[in-house]
């Protein structure tokens, strides 16, 4: 296991791409989505992987879980699943004469929803207020859920039949949206080599590289990220140029630019840098941004996409020239 973090970011690296390094064990030629996935469990915030069956989705979602020494639960969504076997539920005990909770598996480190555009939006909508605040309401009383704490929700695209498109509102509270897309062919033999001799690695042999307490001082080492204010300013701009394009309907929030912030932190620091650059806001914005954004029909039909919009802004959106960064 590696020691706790003395001096920030400086000792944040190497936790960082030991994590990486274990999950690439099996998740093979995806090293970029990888470490997308990582800077958003130390961004503490969740993490939706979407893209068609069979691209390891799945697989990338238990490795991450394997990797951490912590308590990990999975719930495949189905069109029958309630609410409560998601978040809990409350039971009378004949015995003891008192109403006892019994915590659902969303009261764990790291909750992986299977499929979570198959549930009902009803079911989905469960989640929204954990993801958020961290904690579950039932029946007036409040139950917090542990430190870390990360959804790491995988759905088919939303043309695949059976699904349900995912609420605007439960979006907005993945800190990301990444694919993991098809490996190239080199990392698809790997795959195939090590199926066929039945001695290739898989999640369930992975060894944890670090616990969910360490998890949790790293998280605290990559917030001593230093920001200059020029970077603020920049950052604010980015965001605040998506509310005001006319492809898009609604821009990203507030929200938006919180959650950049910190997986822009998690960047330098996964970078031994204690400083963050212009650099990281552009290789965030994307898998941060595009999917807050609510686009006009009129632009839907012209194909374009989140992510096109989020490229137009950083293309149009300079750092100001005579700023210190």
């Amino acid at each position: 296991m590696t020691s706790p973090p003395t001096d920030g970011p400086a000792r944040f690296a190497p936790l960082f791409h030991a994590l990486a390094d274990n999950i690439e064990r099996v998740v093979k030629g995806k090293r970029d989505t990888i470490e997308l996935a990582l800077t958003c469990l130390f961004s503490e915030g969740h993490l939706l992987i979407e893209d068609v069956p069979g691209t390891g989705k799945t697989t990338l979602a238990r490795c991450l879980a394997a990797s951490i020494e912590a308590d990990f639960a999975r719930v495949q969504f189905t069109p029958d699943l309630l609410p409560s076997d998601i978040t809990g539920v409350t039971v009378y005990r004949q015995n003891t004469g008192a109403f006892e909770f019994l915590p659902g598996p969303v009261f764990a480190n790291i909750v992986l929803g299977d499929e979570i555009n198959r549930a009902s939006p009803k079911t989905q909508s469960a989640l929204l207020e954990v993801m958020e605040e961290r904690r579950v309401t039932a029946d007036g009383t409040t139950h917090p859920v542990p430190r870390p704490f990360m959804v790491v929700a995988t759905q088919n695209s939303v043309d695949m039949g059976g699904t349900y498109p995912l609420p605007e509102a439960q979006l907005d509270r993945f800190l990301m949206r990444i694919t993991v897309g098809y490996p190239d062919h080199a990392s698809e033999v790997a795959v195939l080599t090590g199926t066929g001799a039945g001695t290739g690695p898989t999640p369930e042999s992975l060894t944890p590289v670090a616990t969910a307490r360490e998890i949790a001082e790293f998280i605290e080492a990559a917030a001593e990220v230093q920001v200059a204010d020029a970077l603020y300013d920049y950052l604010v701009r980015v965001v605040a140029a998506t509310r005001s394009l006319p492809d898009v309907r609604l821009g990203a929030s507030p929200r938006g630019s919180v959650a950049l912030l910190r997986a822009v932190r998690v960047r330098a620091a996964s970078q031994s840098r204690p400083y963050a650059f212009p650099e990281d806001v552009k290789a965030l914005a994307g898998p941060v941004l595009a999917h807050r954004l609510i686009l006009t029909p009129e632009a839907e039909l012209s194909g374009r996409t989140g992510a096109d919009v989020i490229d137009d802004v950083l293309a149009t959106v300079r750092l100001d020239s005579g700023a210190r960064v």
